[in-house]
């Protein structure tokens, strides 16, 4: 015996893609996270890189290199987030709840004191 038909993508026959534009604004809203994960890259660079006036070296490098991190982190953590939300809209289940926003937050507000205090310990 097997299994109930298929409409050839492996859903059941009865089943329905959701809404478009529900897919569309899960997939932005991925994108936006990518997009904060290569602003942090890109500033956890410019911190170790471009700017030696900035501190001493060793609290230089440990912000841009967690701010490096944090952007590997970050980017994984999207596209888990996407996956999760794609499925819950599918099956029509609740969203998701993310914690994304708040460790964003104290990553930022972290990276901004240290910088607060690289710029007073600069020369």
């Amino acid at each position: 015996m097997t299994g109930p038909p298929s409409a050839g993508d492996g859903e059941p026959a009865g089943a329905s893609e959701p809404d478009y534009r529900f897919t569309l604004a899960n997939e932005r809203t991925y994108l936006a996270w990518i997009r904060s994960a290569l602003a942090l890259l890109a500033g956890g660079a410019a911190i170790t890189q471009l700017l030696p006036e900035l501190g001493p070296r060793p609290l230089r490098l440990a912000l841009g290199l967690g701010l490096v991190c944090f952007a590997l982190v970050l980017s994984a953590a999207a596209y888990r987030r996407w996956i999760a939300v794609d499925e819950a809209i599918r099956a029509g289940r609740p969203l998701p709840r993310s914690r994304l926003p708040l460790l964003l937050l104290a990553v930022v507000g972290t990276a901004i004191g240290v910088t607060l205090v690289l710029i007073l310990l600069g020369p």
